[in-house]
Formats: structure tokens, C-alpha cells, sequence
């Protein structure tokens, strides 16, 4: 039946093609045959409502390699699920009185719609809701064996508040003062916290960063800053009056990396928190208000790094373990973690910038003690002088380079038993506890004899009671009635325990940080399959945004350790390959109240100039900034594949942009993949409706492979046609350098060859049969290698030609390599001036070379047969032409 060659109907093709692969069960993964898998993942998303424009180019990235790599003949696993709880669902259950498990499922449906709609690639029989109890009481689990191992703990401590969310946040959750979240300036809280011991895997953490080899190396950088190594010393302060203050403590430790600059120390700094500075509040109230005060603000290092230096001077004096007759004076300071290293340090203003910050705000000395070189003149100093060099100004570290007054320093104190060399990290212990309604229940109980336990296994999953109230005011588990009462049966006394249980609930990167391992199991009772998870693990490609390498990543890297230590699986890493995509961004708009404007408002009236389509006040069209619905600069995903389809909305995430960089959004470049869509259309439809495609033996073409040889072997049936042999060329060539840029994941460069590719088929003239075969191999190869792009368009137009299997279970094709290289020529080989041959050989190739090369060809050998060569003409890097 003949098709109209018209525009193609995305419509219907889309929605026939979606429920032909679900029907056939195209994309599940095979657990029998491990052997060759290829696991592809993308970072899951949070249910908000519905996919927008950054979902969809990281899922187009993600589909495209798993279909790539389906046609390159791995079992390949790419799966999806929702991380479903978290703080917008209580936020949305306040605000529109809706319980927080009704507008997550809500919208996961409508999202889960939306991305079956752009036709992706996914075994969905393994979907994972981490809000729902057959996910959640895995983590319980998980959860109380890493308690059994040592790796859960609870401690008192400050932690970041946020007073707005009414939650505490990560030091890696404050972003400048504030909640990741909210915005809002975040407070310093002591409370008792459930953590987890990340602290114990710093340095298997950091040292394995070098294994990483595939992944993006701004992630590593800020992973093995985040971490935080440094190499000091321990330095033991005595304190000078101790006996006249009545103190309990006699000695201050600080940590120091910078033991070389210790004569230049003028001050010590001690946290807030400090025990010292403790017990100086318990009988001085300004001190004590000092405390106060400092604990208003984060606790996260960039805080205290931003906010303004305030100190107060103690009474408090230690002798300089160098130099016994010199005092320093001590301090409070809002700028010292107690966390990091002892909770105090030793100021060095003319080496420090921060120190430098300080003593000039308080009027300490300045006392430079480094120097760049030997025959520098200090006068010259620019302070704080930051970098290594000589010593001066240091008594018995006179003249020593750096490194070799540290090494002096340890010797001397060591010696005194006033130092130790020590390992210190900047990583601290998650804090997991949230003071939240939407997240999975800790797993815990607090006994009416003062112990804390676990909720017994078969007790579990422990679920969120449904009768709750939204007031906004703090966690609503807090105020239920019942749920947080219940017993607890000793398993040894079998006495019954009255018990109350934990009310927090946990971090929602606890579910994200082993999401990508339950994939394999997703429908099993345990956990995890270790045997299937050791087989599949490690995610062989990894695609999401760089604002998580200090949050999910590591916490992930983090999980997998913990894991392992509690013999769950074998797996050293979770992710082999991480790819950190870029932004979508469109322009801005505002009007003259400086309200913004939606870009879909705007209208162009001439180069550069743009008014509002209602009110025709002149817009100021600001940067291309990433899409946000704040700054109305959005596009629906599901408008553009209501009008263009899901493959050209595909195709726009993927042709003009390295996936990596940030893609601009633009309504002429989604015009344009509409019209290129449309022409591959009307290119294989056109050929299709052809007598020479009609008489085509496609059950015999479908399975031939059109190579070199093939050429070779069929001279006869079209001398000196030319064309055809370029076509094949460009065939293989395009087969080539699609299946290197798809295996970089240079979706952009693997379809601007597609295009080139297109552009040499419409301009072939399809003259006789032979052509027409030629023509099919061409086309066949064309829509296999467009499919990880526009999968739909490429499946109906490859049922239209005729192809034996869908798309979706067919082979890339191989290249000859005969008839890509380029630092190699074909050239052809006539005899008595008719072509017989193409031969590959060297560029400029030596004439007697090329003679032995051309005379060896068996299908030359058949055209001379016995007759004698009279002449050898070499036309170089063209033709030979053999005379007998």
C-alpha cells in the first residue's frame, strides 16, 4: 500500500509505538545474562507535579546511550522510580489541605505518564517510590544493621535550623547562610541528632577519587576538597593562670598545619562550644551571651567563613610552647569549629588571612615570620603573606625553608611531649535526623529504663500514621496522640517495656543514596540480590546535575562503603561513569514594574526590541538564565510533545549542544528539528513509493550486508557507477563516526553526521534495482542510526521500508574498514577501461606497489585470465587502468 508522502502524524506513530514496545517487552533486562550488561542511569526525580525541561534533556541524554548500546548487543538495565518524600509535599498539604502521600502519588502518575510520552527506553517493571513501605522498610533495615555495626550513633549537637522549614539541614544543605530549600538564614540548634559515621571511610573516600576515571573532574575536585585532608600537628598550650581563674582545664590543644609560622602566633581562638569557653560562661555572663550570640547563625564552614570575625578576649593566658617567656592571649572566637581539629587554634595574622582579618579588627600583633626567599627584604612583605618560603624572625627556625621547620617543630615538642603529628579531615558525620512528617520513620525506640533500641525486624517497616494534622508548626509526628506510643519486649527478659519512638524521620538523600541497588532487586522481599547486585553493580553510566557532588555522590560513595562493611554486597564504588549535564536555559523577561514577564509574552517588533503582546509596554529581555518558574522564563515539556512530538523535542535536547554545557532554548531550533523530522519522512516514505523499492526481494535484503566485497563481487551489474560505490562509502563512514561520538556520548556530533548523511541520500537518484538496494542498505542504516534519537519516527519508517524487526531489537550495523580510512584512498582498477575492482591502499603509494596490490585482486585476476598486461597505467591516488 502506497503511503502519502505528507507531514508525519507524531500522534499516532508515538502512541502506536510505546504500547508495540511495552507489548514486547523490549526494554527488560535480562538477569540471566549478566555477562554483557550495560547498567545507564539517570538521577531519579522528586514528584513535583510534572517533568519540566531539565528532566527531559536528562532523560534524553540517558535514553539515548541505552539505546545505543541495545543496538550495539548488551543486556542493557535502565530503570526508573521517584525519590517521593520530602518537605514540598508537607508544604503542598498545608497549603492546599491535601495529605502528603495523595499529592506524591498524584503526581507521580501524571509524571510517570509524561515520561513514557517522550518514549523512553525503560524496564518500568522495576520502578522504585521510595515513599511507599516495600522500599522504605529495606532502609529501616539497612539502617539498624549500620546501628548493630557501630556506623549509626546519636549525639548531641549544633546543627543548622532552618526556621522556616523547621528542619536541620546538612552543612552541604546551606548554601551562603541559608536553606538550600527555603532561603531562609539558618540558625544554630543543639540538638540530639542520629548520624551516621561517614567520618570512618574519609580516607577510603578520597583515595579511591583516582579509581574514578569517568568521571567529571569538577566533581572529584570538589569531592576531595569537601573531604578535607590536611597533614599537622597537635600542639599542647599550657595554661599560665589557670590556678588564679580556678579552672578546671590546665592545657588548650590546637590544630595546626602551619607549625612553621608558630613565632609568628599572637592569639589563640577557641569555639564557642569549646569545653574552656564553657566553663568561662558558667561565671561570666557576658561570655556567656557572647555564646549566645555566636550560636545565631549556621554551622557550616562557608558561614563562619563569610560572616563578620567577632572575639572576645578572656583572661585566660598560655605560654608559647617555644618560647616560655612570651603569654598569649586567649579568645572566643565565632569563626572556630568545635568540630574541626581541637575546637582552637593559634592566630598568625601576618600569614592568615582570616587571622590577619582579625587581629587587625582587635589590635593584635602582626608578626611575619616567612619570607619568600633568603635575600628577600621583609620591609617589602605584602601581608598576609599566604604562600611557602624562608623563615626568619623565628629564633632557632631562622633561615629554614617551610618544611623543614615543621619537621624541627615536632621534633622539639615531641620531644617535650607537647605535640603529635595527626591526620585531620574536613568531613564530618551526616546528620540524617529531620524534623519532618514526610520521610521514612528512624527505626527506633526510647525505653522507659533510659535504653535505646531498635524497632524489632519483624515490627517493620515502621509506617506514618495517616490522622495527622498541617499547621506549619514543626513536625505533626511530635503531637500525635497515639503513633508515638507503643511497648517494646525485651528479647531476653521477655519483660514488657513501655517505649516511645523516634518522632524524626530521615534525611531524604538516606533514600537517594541506594536507590540505584535496589533497580536490580526491585521486586524482591530482601534488600538486595548480592550475588545479582555483585554481577550488575557497579552503574556503568551516571547522569546528573554537578549542584550534587558534595551531597548525593559522596553520600552515595559513602552508602556503597557502609555496605559493603555490613556484607551486604561486594562493591567498592557505585558508579562507574558519571556525566554532569548542563543546564536548559531561556531568556528573561521584565516589564516596567520589574515584574517578570513569561518569554511566551514577548514579541519581537525589531532586532533587539521587545514588547508585551497585551499591554505593548517595551520588555527588558535580561541573560539566559536557567529555566525556573520564579522567573517565568518556562516551557512545558508536555506542550512541545503535544506539538512537535517527543522525538523532535528529543532531537532539540540533543543536536546543537555538547551535553555537558548548558543548552539555550529557542523557538526557531525546535521549529528546526519539526522540519528535519519531517524531511527524513518524506525521504524513506518517498523511496518507498517507488516501482524499483516495490520490486525489491526484502526478505533476501533484509539480511544482506552491503560491504567492499559485496561491491567487488557485483561490478558487473554497473560499470563505472560511481555513485553507488560513494554511497557505500558514506554509509560506512557515517556508521563509523556515529557509533565513536554515541559511545562519548557527542549526541550533537553523531547528528550533525546524520544530517550530513540525509543530505547525500535525498541528492541519490534511484535509477534501476541495483540502486534501490543500495538505496534500502542506506536508508535501513540511516533510521538504526537516528533511533537513539527519534525513536518512533525511525521504528514506523523502518516498518514502511520494510525491515524484519523493530528497530528496537536490531544489531548496529558493522563498519568496513576498507571503506572508512583516511589516511588510506580507494582507487579503482579498470582493465581496458572498464571498472573491475576498488582496491584500498597507502596514500601516495609507490606505482610498482599499487601494480602488485591491484594485479593480486581475485576479481582482476578473472578479467585478464591468461592474457599478457602490455600496460600499467597510475593515475595516483585515483585509478589504474591495466592494458592486455
Amino acid at each position: 500500500m502506497q503511503v502519502e508522502v505528507t507531514n508525519y502524524n507524531h500522534r499516532l506513530t508515538e502512541e502506536k509505538w510505546q504500547k508495540i514496545w511495552l507489548e514486547n517487552n523490549s526494554f527488560k533486562f535480562n538477569e540471566t545474562q549478566t555477562a554483557n550488561k550495560y547498567y545507564v542511569l539517570e538521577m531519579f526525580p522528586y514528584p513535583s507535579g510534572k517533568i519540566h525541561m531539565g528532566h527531559l534533556r536528562n532523560y534524553a541524554i540517558g535514553d539515548a546511550l541505552a539505546r545505543y548500546k541495545k543496538l550495539k548487543g548488551y543486556n542493557v538495565l535502565h530503570p526508573m522510580g521517584f525519590d517521593a518524600f520530602g518537605l514540598p509535599a508537607e508544604n503542598a498539604a498545608l497549603q492546599h489541605k491535601i495529605h502528603p502521600q495523595t499529592w506524591t502519588l498524584q503526581n507521580i502518575q501524571t509524571m510517570r505518564q509524561e515520561l513514557k510520552s517522550i518514549g523512553l527506553a525503560i524496564d518500568w517493571d522495576r520502578e522504585v517510590i521510595t515513599c511507599l513501605p516495600d522500599y522504605f522498610v529495606h532502609e529501616q533495615k539497612i539502617f539498624l544493621d549500620f546501628f548493630k555495626k557501630g556506623l549509626a550513633y546519636q549525639k548531641e549537637s549544633y546543627v543548622n535550623w532552618d526556621p522556616v522549614d523547621q528542619t536541620v539541614l546538612a552543612n552541604e544543605q546551606v548554601i551562603e547562610g541559608r536553606g538550600w530549600r527555603s532561603g531562609a538564614i539558618v540558625e544554630k540548634k543543639k540538638l540530639k541528632q542520629w548520624f551516621l559515621k561517614v567520618s570512618q571511610f574519609s580516607e577510603e573516600l578520597l583515595s579511591e577519587l583516582k579509581n574514578l576515571k569517568g568521571w567529571d573532574e569538577r566533581v572529584l575536585s570538589m569531592q576531595e576538597k569537601w573531604i578535607g585532608k590536611s597533614e599537622g600537628l597537635i600542639i599542647n598550650f599550657e595554661i599560665a593562670n589557670a590556678k588564679n581563674l580556678k579552672l578546671d582545664h590546665q592545657h588548650i590543644k590546637i590544630y595546626t598545619t602551619r607549625a612553621d609560622t608558630l613565632f609568628g602566633a599572637s592569639f589563640l581562638a577557641i569555639s564557642p562550644n569549646h569545653p574552656l569557653a564553657l566553663e568561662l560562661a558558667k561565671n561570666n555572663p557576658l561570655i556567656a551571651n557572647f555564646i549566645v550570640e555566636c550560636n545565631q547563625g549556621a554551622v557550616d564552614e562557608l558561614s563562619l567563613e563569610i560572616q563578620e570575625k567577632k572575639g572576645y578576649e578572656t583572661e585566660v593566658e598560655v605560654i608559647h610552647p617555644l618560647d616560655k617567656s612570651q603569654k598569649l592571649k586567649v579568645f572566643i572566637a565565632n569563626f572556630v569549629l568545635m568540630d574541626y581539629g581541637c575546637g582552637a587554634i593559634f592566630g598568625c595574622p601576618a600569614h592568615d588571612q582570616r587571622d590577619y582579618e582579625f587581629a587587625q579588627k582587635y589590635q593584635q600583633k602582626i608578626i611575619p615570620v616567612v619570607k619568600p626567599n633568603q635575600n628577600f627584604d621583609p620591609q617589602d612583605l605584602t601581608l598576609p603573606y599566604l604562600e611557602d618560603g624562608v623563615i626568619f624572625n623565628s629564633q632557632i627556625l631562622n633561615n629554614l625553608d617551610c618544611l623543614t621547620a615543621k619537621n624541627k617543630v615536632l621534633e622539639i615538642l615531641s620531644q617535650a611531649q607537647q605535640a603529635e603529628q595527626k591526620i585531620n579531615y574536613r568531613l564530618r558525620d551526616w546528620g540524617v535526623s529531620r524534623q519532618r512528617y514526610w520521610g521514612c520513620p528512624i527505626p527506633i525506640l526510647y525505653l522507659d529504663d533510659g535504653r535505646v533500641v531498635g524497632v524489632p525486624e519483624d515490627q517493620l517497616p515502621v509506617e506514618l500514621p495517616q490522622d495527622v494534622e498541617f499547621d506549619g508548626s514543626g513536625n505533626p509526628l511530635l503531637k500525635h496522640p497515639t503513633w508515638r506510643f507503643t511497648t517494646f519486649i525485651d528479647p531476653e527478659t521477655k519483660k514488657v517495656h513501655k517505649a516511645v519512638r523516634e518522632t524524626d524521620t530521615f534525611d531524604t538523600f538516606f533514600e537517594s543514596s541506594w536507590y540505584f541497588i535496589r533497580y536490580i532487586s526491585a521486586n524482591s522481599k530482601q534488600a538486595f540480590d548480592k550475588k545479582l547486585v555483585n554481577e550488575i553493580m557497579p552503574v556503568d553510566q551516571y547522569i546528573g546535575g554537578v549542584e550534587h557532588a558534595v551531597l548525593h555522590l559522596l553520600y552515595s560513595r559513602f552508602f556503597v562503603k557502609a555496605l559493603k562493611y555490613c556484607d551486604y554486597l561486594d562493591l567498592d564504588e557505585p558508579f562507574k561513569n558519571l556525566l554532569t549535564q548542563g543546564m536548559v536555559c531561556h531568556h528573561t523577561f521584565k516589564d516596567n514594574a520589574n515584574q517578570w514577564v513569561y518569554p511566551s509574552e514577548a514579541i519581537e517588533v525589531e532586532q533587539g526590541k521587545f514588547i508585551h503582546q497585551d499591554t505593548k509596554e517595551e520588555l527588558v529581555m535580561g541573560r539566559s538564565e536557567k529555566m525556573s518558574k520564579s522567573k517565568k522564563n518556562v516551557v512545558e515539556p508536555a506542550n512541545i510533545v503535544n506539538s512537535y512530538g517527543a522525538d523532535t523535542a528529543r532531537l532539540f535536547m540533543l543536536s546543537d549542544t555538547p551535553v555537558s554545557r548548558d543548552l539555550d532554548w529557542s523557538e526557531s531550533g525546535i521549529d528546526g528539528c519539526w522540519r528535519y523530522i519531517n524531511r527524513i519522512w518524506r525521504l524513506v516514505i518517498g523511496f518507498t513509493n517507488t516501482q524499483f523499492f516495490k520490486e525489491l526481494n526484502l526478505t533476501e535484503i533484509n539480511n544482506q550486508y552491503l560491504d567492499l566485497t559485496f561491491y567487488n563481487n557485483n561490478l558487473q551489474q554497473f560499470d563505472n557507477n560511481n555513485k553507488i560505490f560513494e554511497l557505500l562509502k558514506i554509509t560506512h563512514k557515517t556508521i563509523f563516526a556515529c557509533d565513536e561520538e554515541y559511545n562519548k556520548m557527542s549526541f550533537n556530533r553523531a547528528i550533525a553526521k546524520i544530517r550530513e548523511f540525509s543530505n547525500t541520500l535525498e541528492k541519490f537518484k534511484v535509477e534501476n534495482n541495483f540502486d534501490a538496494k543500495i538505496m534500502f542498505f542506506a536508508l535501513k542504516n540511516l533510521l538504526i542510526l537516528f533511533s537513539p534519537i527519534a525513536p518512533h519516527l525511525c521504528e514506523e519508517l523502518s516498518q514502511n521500508l520494510g525491515l524484519i524487526n523493530i528497530v528496537a531489537h536490531q544489531n548496529f550495523s558493522a563498519f568496513d574498514d576498507k571503506l572508512i580510512a583516511d589516511s588510506q584512498v580507494n582507487i579503482a582498477v579498470q582493465v581496458l577501461g572498464k571498472l573491475r575492482a576498488v582496491i584500498l591502499i597507502d596514500k601516495d603509494l609507490e606505482p610498482s606497489e599499487v601494480e602488485k596490490i591491484a594485479l593480486e585482486n581475485e576479481n582482476v585476476k578473472k578479467f585478464i585470465g591468461d592474457k599478457i598486461v602490455k600496460k600499467f597505467i597510475v593515475v595516483p591516488n585515483k585509478l589504474v587502468n591495466i592494458l592486455i
